[in-house]
């Protein structure tokens, strides 16, 4: 299949802006109180009117739902709660026409212990599906075979007394890890890529792909240095992960996985890669062009403060060499609190918001907008009792409290928020009830307005989605940096402090593209954005 090109000759996908829709928390249209499929294609007018390229679906495969969809028990089934494959098949026909591409999650590394194919395997050790998960012996006082911990608490071993052996889960125990060493595991794992690339698909994002395979040795982890009396809440955190993520064989594995996607022409391919060593695994996932199109990592969605060192660093990392990979960013998404609520809450909120977003949509890269993301909502407050999270509940209070980032999304200020006609499966703040995209609609000064008018000028300007990055200034509270193509150069300014910070030296060539929150091409106020078009000069290119 012929790969689909853009105007400027680039793939589709390259500095594509993409949406994040959290299924069970978008739109609900039986009344259940979980969102569904039948719901998201209700809302895609909304999402096409944003300026976004791509949405990714977050999972909605058949599952007990013990993480809430990322523990699968059929790769090639849509969970009766969101609806059926036809439901889906409507949603892809309804986004091509909208102008909007498709990715979905793909979860690679684990499966649900509901799944026929684990149900195989723990049955005995000389079964065909045996070896298709991690397992091992005892120890000889019955101990786990070593150290590894789990993401959500505890040993990442269970035991399995059908069996006589543990098995390895990285995240849950229903969660089982796949053994991505055998090829047959491989093959398993594309079909099922294949079949969704089938029902017309644009994309993956492969879900903690560098968690696919472990050191077959099963070697100790080392105990983690101690981070300057940090408190940690979890036993995984209290270890270096050398061996029981991050082999170094797994890139072979994206590369079949970038070999079928390019069977079906320019299919995106983006890997999430946490850890230790995020940064070089990224690098790694997607060296040269047979390995994945892009990665993106934790630089932002666990920082506890946005600051111009933070965003220097992270682009360093990408200076566009040749061979280099493309990165993707999120400053927000349905594993990590709210970026506003993390950096700047409080009565500046909504300005620090409207900023925040013109900094991710300035970026090289791919910017990646989770779902309220553009209406500024803030983290939701949930009690214990309505807790639905593993990780929330184990972990009470010290959690990472994703149950706040997933709450049902805010189409008007009423009780159920426009989402539903039940209960919500998660209550929905009053505060973000008053952010709600029906208020902010037809506001020009809104957040949703300010989103709207920077994915427009990110779609019309090849040097914001194509070009190259020069850092100008990173120091103190101000930030300035050049987007360059060929001789085309645009100048993205921003103050992330409180008092004013005058940019005229840099704008003096400059004519004015957008401005956020009153900036000038003289003067940031608090919390401003300022973006401008220079006079033609040769700098770098993407």
């Amino acid at each position: 299949m012929a790969a689909v090109q853009d105007a400027e000759g680039w793939p589709w996908w390259r500095g594509a802006a993409i949406y994040q829709i959290y299924p069970r928390s978008f739109q609900d249209s039986n009344g259940d109180g979980v969102g569904d499929l039948q719901g998201i294609t209700q809302r895609l007018p909304y999402v096409a009117d944003l300026g976004v390229d791509a949405i990714w679906i977050s999972p909605f495969f058949t599952s007990p739902m013990r993480d809430f969809g990322y523990d699968i028990s059929d790769f090639c089934g849509v969970d009766p709660i969101f609806g059926t494959l036809a439901d889906f098949d409507a949603l892809v026909a309804q986004a091509h026409r909208l102008g909007l591409k498709v990715l979905i999650d793909q979860v690679y590394a684990h499966s649900s212990d509901l799944h026929p194919w684990f149900a195989e395997s723990r049955n005995s050790t000389a079964n065909l599906r045996a070896d298709w998960y991690v397992w091992a012996d005892p120890g000889q006082d019955g101990t786990p075979p070593n150290n590894w911990q789990s993401v959500f608490g505890g040993p990442a071993w269970t035991w399995d007394a059908r069996r006589g052996q543990y098995y390895l889960h990285t995240f849950l125990k229903e969660q089982p890890q796949l053994n991505l060493h055998k090829l047959e595991v491989q093959d398993a794992l594309l079909e099922v890529g294949r079949f969704w690339l089938e029902r017309g698909v644009d994309g993956f994002r492969l879900d903690a792909l560098n968690h696919g395979m472990a050191d077959p040795a099963l070697r100790d982890n080392p105990a983690a240095p101690a981070d300057d009396g940090k408190r940690r809440s979890r036993p995984f955190d209290f270890q270096i992960r050398l061996h029981s993520q991050s082999q170094p064989e797994m890139v072979y594995f994206a590369e079949r996985i970038r070999g079928l996607a390019d069977r079906y022409g320019a299919i995106f391919t983006m890997a999430e890669i946490g850890g230790d060593n995020a940064s070089e695994e990224m690098k790694a996932f997607t060296l040269g062009n047979h390995r994945l199109n892009s990665a993106y990592g934790f630089d932002f969605l666990y920082s506890p403060e946005l600051t111009p060192g933070l965003v220097a660093s992270a682009m360093q990392e990408w200076p566009g060499d040749a061979g280099e990979g493309w990165p993707s960013w999120a400053f927000e998404n349905h594993d990590a609190p709210r970026a506003v609520s993390r950096w700047h809450a409080g009565d500046s909120a909504a300005r620090f918001a409207r900023m925040k977003l013109a900094l991710l949509l300035s970026l090289r890269g791919n910017p990646i907008l989770y779902q309220g993301e553009e209406l500024g909502l803030e983290q939701d407050e949930i009690p214990f009792e309505r807790l639905r999270d593993p990780e929330a509940i184990a972990n009470w209070p010290l959690t990472l409290s994703r149950d706040g980032a997933r709450t049902p999304f805010p189409w008007t200020d009423h009780p159920l928020a426009g989402f539903t006609t039940g209960e919500p499966w998660l209550p929905v703040g009053a505060g973000n009830r008053g952010r709600a995209a029906g208020l902010q609609q037809g506001d020009p000064h809104s957040t949703l307005a300010t989103a709207r008018s920077l994915l427009a000028l990110r779609k019309a300007a090849p040097e914001l989605r194509y070009g190259g990055f020069e850092l100008l200034h990173a120091t103190g509270e101000l930030l300035v940096f050049r987007r360059s193509l060929g001789q085309r150069q645009i100048l993205c300014a921003f103050n992330f402090g409180s008092a004013d910070a005058a940019i005229e030296y840099w704008a003096a060539d400059c004519t004015a593209l957008i401005s956020v929150n009153g900036a000038t091409g003289r003067v940031l106020p608090a919390l401003s954005a300022w973006i401008g078009e220079e006079a033609s000069r040769t700098g770098p290119s993407g």
